[in-house]
Formats: C-alpha cells, structure tokens, sequence
C-alpha cells in the first residue's frame, strides 16, 4: 500500500504531464472496448439469424452474392428451377421468393417498402414464415385462393415508423399502383428490413413488378435425418445438368445456413483483427509515452532517489515505486478508455435501435472490460520496467550529487 500511496501521489503532483501520457493508452482501449463489442453483436445478431432459418434448409440465389460486384447481372432462376429442385431425393419443400421495393400508398402518402411475394400454400407459407422469423400479430394468414391480399411488418402499420397513420386490419394499401387488402399485421422481428416490409403471394407480387417467372431467391427445405450439406450438392448437381452449366461456373449460389454463418463469421473474425491490430499500434505509442515520462520522471528526481537509499530504502523498493507508478499510468489510461469505448457501444446500440433494429445489442461481456483494463495495466508496468531498473540502479552518492 505504501508503493501504491507514494505512486499515487508523484502522479498527482504531475497532472498535466500524466494527463498526456494517459492519452495514447485511453484512444486504443477505447477503440477495442467499443469495436470489439459491437462486432462481436454483430456477430450474435448474425448467428440468432441463421439460426432461425433452422439447420435443415439449404438456400438457393442467382449468382455468386459473395462475389458478385456493381453492373454484374446473375442469370435469373426459375419455376423451371423449383421444379427441377423438387425431384432431387430428400427434398421435402421448397419455396420460391421474389423480394423487391415497392411503392407503397396509404392515407394521401408514399413510402418505398420492401416487398416479399412468397407461396400462399400452408406447408411451404409455413416454413417460409419460419425462416423469416416472422409470426402473426393480428389478422389471418394467406389462404391459396388469395391474391391481393397482404400481410405487413409491424413497424409498416404502427403509424409511427413509416406512415403517420396507423394500419388496421380490413384497410386497403395501393403497391405500385395495385390496390391490395390488408388481411394481417405480423410481430416485431427487430430487424427494419422485416418489420417495414410487406408479405403478398407470389403471383400478385409478379403481377404488380411485371416479372411473370421472376425468382430472386429460393429455400428448399431437407427431409428429416436428410443432411442438409450432401442435400445442397444434390442440388447444384441437379441445377448444374438442367441449365447447362460446369462445376465451378454456376450462375447460382447454393448453401445452407451454417455454411453462410460460417462465411459471416471468418469476414467478422478478419475485421476484429484488423480493429486490434490498429488498437494496438495506439497501445505501442502510448507504451513510448509512458516510458518517456518515466524515464523523465526518474532524471527528475534523482536526488529523490538517492534519499530514498540514504535512509534506508532498497533497490527492490524504488523499483516497485517507479513500476506501480507507471502501471497506474496504464491502468488509469484503460479506466478512461473502457468508459469511452462503453459510452460508444451503448450510443451505437441506442443508434440501431432507433433505426429500427432492436435485435442488435452490443456486447459488453465482463471478460472484455477484465480483459481491456488488465491490459492496460501491463503495457503500463511493460513500459515502465527499463526507467524502474534504472532508478533501482543508482547509486546513492551520485544521485544525492546529481543537479
């Protein structure tokens, strides 16, 4: 408690100079706590998505959308597809999807909205509606005689997110100039681009955009003890022979969603290295910083030193003096950083929030805060060990001489 005392008070009597110091450990604390929490959110959110597209799916789209950049144009797929699709052995369902923005009217205003054309069928509408994460609020579901009927997102009808006026059932909706009937309103899936959107069946969603085959994407479904990943091979084999094309040059993408995951998951992992890697060049030159006012620190009081020795202190005790000194120095800088970094997380979780997306938490595990002030204690004490061994090492004359 005496080293921490002393140390604590050679601090205070330099505030500004430790103030400055502090500066380059705070910066790259700050950046980890806040990037690394709201990355790995990001990717929870990621994972609890695919996870409710469930483990027995396998998901199909034209061309490659990893890779695909601007201006590139995938050849499209088909009902042609969907049919072939269904002959493939362990195939149990499969849904086709067609998802485009829309101009949405109601009450005297426009609105752009995503729009969703999907099967109106009970077995293949329910496994569609389960991989959306979407479940009834109000209303009914679709029935295979509709047609301009509709279901929407709720933030679409609450008369707060989107327009001024709230939706009921029984209204009536003009898309792209078709006027359509609101049959149900759906739950909150804390993700804007469900809950703003709107549901309709698959021939009226091609009837209002002017595409009669159109399909921009497809989830066919396993059967049971099916596994998904020998399922997708199968497809693409069979996708492969009905349009013509060789192994490796699809013009389609077939995965299932622990293959996507994984994908997500290796780009999030590439982009938490590279926020630490820059975090830590900030920790490098905070770690000189510290070092330079402690290696200043040790010149200044020299005489200090020697009195120190003179009266009876030990090699052993300046060292700790002068190590506690500089770890604080760290440690104060973490306590400032992980308050910034927290701060930061918080407003961009409030942030997404706010724009609609409530499934996206930052995540602010003990670990991280443990971790992050640990850290920064050690580079602290790190890089006061040099100047600590050399003010250990002065003799007690020549430091009592020293001007």
């Amino acid at each position: 408690m005496n080293y921490f005392f002393i140390a604590t008070r050679n601090l205070l009597h330099r505030k500004l100079r430790s103030l400055l110091t502090i500066i380059g450990i705070f910066i790259g604390i700050a950046a980890v706590v806040a990037l690394v929490s709201l990355s790995t959110g990001l990717n929870n959110v990621v994972n609890s998505e695919f996870q409710k597209l469930g483990s027995d799916k396998v998901i199909i789209m034209p061309g490659d959308m990893m890779m695909m950049g601007p201006g590139m144009t995938a050849r499209p797929l088909t009902d042609d597809d969907a049919r072939a699709i269904k002959t493939v052995n362990g195939v149990k369902l499969v849904g086709s999807i067609l998802l485009k923005v829309a101009l949405v009217e109601f009450s005297g205003e426009r609105k752009s909205a995503y729009t969703m054309g999907i099967p109106p069928d009970g077995p293949t509408l329910k496994m569609l509606e389960d991989s959306e994460g979407v479940e009834l609020d109000q209303g009914r579901n679709f029935k295979p005689s509709d047609k301009y009927k509709v279901a929407l997102g709720a933030a679409l009808a609450d008369g707060k997110s989107v327009f001024k006026k709230k939706i009921r059932i029984g209204n009536k909706i003009t898309i792209n100039g078709k006027e359509f009937e609101v049959i149900a309103i759906l739950t909150s899936a804390g993700a804007a681009s469900r809950d703003k959107a709107v549901y309709m069946p698959l021939d009226a969603a091609r009837e209002v955009f002017g595409e009669p085959t159109a399909v921009t994407e497809m989830v066919a479904q396993a059967e049971p003890g099916v596994d998904p990943n020998k399922l997708g091979d199968a497809i693409k084999k069979k996708l492969r022979q009905r349009r013509g094309e060789k192994e490796g040059e699809e013009s389609f993408s077939v995965q299932t969603p622990e293959q996507l995951q994984a994908t997500f998951g290796s780009i999030l992992l590439v982009i938490q290295i590279v926020i630490i890697g820059i975090a830590a060049i900030s920790l490098l030159v905070g770690g000189i910083g510290i070092m330079n006012t402690m290696y200043t620190s040790v010149l200044e009081r020299t005489r200090e030193i020697g009195i120190m020795k003179a009266v009876g202190a030990r090699n052993r005790d300046v060292w700790l003096i002068f190590l506690t000194e500089s770890g604080l120095l760290g440690l104060v800088g973490g306590l400032v950083g992980v308050s910034i970094g927290v701060g930061i997380a918080v407003v961009a979780e409030m942030a997404a929030a706010q724009a609609g997306v409530s499934i996206f938490k930052a995540n602010l595990a003990p670990e991280l805060i443990v971790g992050a002030l640990a850290f920064s204690f050690f580079v602290g004490a790190f890089s006061g060990f040099l100047p600590a061994r050399q003010a250990a090492s002065l003799k007690p004359a020549d430091a009592l001489r020293y001007e």
